[in-house]
């Protein structure tokens, strides 16, 4: 049987190995997750990259010499797919400093021999990238500057360690390996698109988040149209969720349940603090979220927490308020008042009122969270930008020569000015207000910044 040439993630704990392995391989293998060891072992996937076709091995977390944090057995594991590895990435998170844990596994790296690629992790903009240089000190030549959560670098990484591995046969009969347009998105060369073209044929990844008891599981089973058991998780550890796909209206749509996960005899905060770490863990795998809200309760201050993580994510929102029917006095208008006086910076997110275990309302959600991610994903070209920055009612000190979008999910702009430094609040707002309504960018954030020209 022929054996497919072996890349291997490395790093610490909690450095985004797994959110780089789901990057590469294009599915969700490993528990994405805040807490430190998640990854209990080594997770194998394959993937291509450019016609060369190659398994990508996810390591646990790993602390050398700290037994209660990593047990020797998992250390052993790692060494052994280190071994067996055609290629290392040796992943550092770039916002943190260099920690004597990085330069302890930088030295096991070295005396290994094998070829060793430094990426370089959470550095999703230019003024990050230039921090950068001071990873040089760990040793290692080749250094690639990546965001696993937003694909961005993962081209360049992936191309450097793949560079011995020879195209596969099929790809050299259909004339591969084509340049790729977008770093990190892995398609076939044949399958490859136009950056600007609408991504139809993608399933939507829908999160269902929200706090303990609001309804999650049978806001899932409504959707789905199934009935799915409660996870229930080993003792001290947090199990990954099962997806679910259900195709409404000729589009896709998976969802990832974020409920069902209990623990007998812990308090009610440990509830609350699970619901936050499974809430943050499936955001960063989808790419629409649906906050649940409880009609009967109103809206508590852990609504507001899991709210903001969403939106701290970039993440397309709907928010559903669950068991509508079970409220004495159904005032929608006085309802949303809340809600946005509460949860303000989401006010782009659209709302909608169900009863999941009457199944009433539920379908509304779908177009809801399709147009959403169409919003999301909507790219304005530069020309209809400074066309658009003609028709402002600008009145604030800081000049804009032009706008341009710099990237998707959220939708990100660079305003070139004449000054340096941020817009005001103010300014942004207006800004931002405008771009949604002249190109209808609803239900998602957005994101602006600004550059000097």
């Amino acid at each position: 049987m022929h054996q497919l040439p072996s890349i291997v993630i490395v790093g610490r704990p909690n450095v985004g190995k797994s959110t780089l392995f789901n990057a590469i391989t294009g599915q969700r293998r490993s528990i994405v997750g805040d807490e430190p060891g998640i990854t209990r072992d080594r997770i194998y996937g394959k993937a291509e990259h450019r016609g060369k076709s190659f398994e990508l091995v996810d390591t646990g977390g790993i602390i050398p010499n700290d037994e209660e944090m990593i047990p020797s057995q998992i250390l052993k594991q790692a060494r052994v797919a280190l071994q067996e590895a055609t290629h290392i990435i040796f992943l550092i998170d770039g916002r943190a400093e260099i920690t004597g844990t990085d330069r302890d596994l930088a030295k096991i790296l070295r005396k290994i021999g094998k070829p060793v690629a430094l990426a370089v992790n959470k550095i999703d903009s230019p003024k990050r990238e230039d921090l950068t240089h001071e990873f040089h000190s760990l040793g290692f030549k080749d250094m690639f500057p990546v965001s696993a959560e937003h694909r961005l670098g993962i081209g360049e990484l992936l191309d450097h360690v793949t560079e011995e591995i020879p195209a596969s046969e099929a790809a050299k009969k259909r004339g591969a390996v084509q340049k790729g347009k977008r770093g990190g998105r892995l398609l076939e060369p044949e399958a490859e698109e136009d950056e600007h073209a609408p991504e139809v044929v993608r399933p939507i990844k829908v999160a269902i988040i929200g706090r303990p008891n609001v309804g999650k599981s049978t806001l899932l089973n409504a959707l789905t149209g199934t009935e799915r058991a409660i996870v229930s998780p080993i003792a001290g550890t947090t199990r990954d969720a099962v997806d679910e796909a259900v195709t409404h209206n000729g589009t896709e749509y998976v969802f990832v349940d974020t409920a069902g996960i209990r623990r007998k005899g812990k308090t009610k905060l440990m509830a609350e603090k699970l619901s936050v770490v499974m809430a943050r863990r499936h955001l960063r795998m989808s790419n629409v979220a649906i906050l649940v809200l409880d009609a009967t309760e109103g809206l508590l201050a852990l609504d507001a927490t899991i709210a903001g993580y969403a939106h701290e994510e970039g993440r397309a929102v709907v928010l559903c308020v669950n068991k509508w029917d079970a409220i004495e006095d159904p005032n929608k208008k006085k309802f949303l008042e809340a809600i946005r006086d509460h949860l303000k910076f989401l006010e782009y997110a659209a709302v909608v009122y169900v009863s999941a275990q009457k199944r009433a309302g539920t379908n509304a959600l779908f177009p809801l969270i399709k147009k959403a991610y169409e919003s999301a994903s909507r790219r304005v070209t530069t020309g209809e930008l400074n066309r658009f920055v003609e028709t402002l009612d600008w009145e604030y000190d800081m000049k804009i020569h032009y706008i341009t979008q710099a990237g998707i999910r959220p939708p990100m702009f660079i305003v070139f000015s004449g000054k340096g430094g941020n817009l005001h609040f103010s300014a942004e707002r207006y800004l931002m207000n405008r771009l949604r309504e002249r190109f209808n960018f609803e239900g998602t954030p957005i994101i602006v910044k600004t550059k000097r020209r």
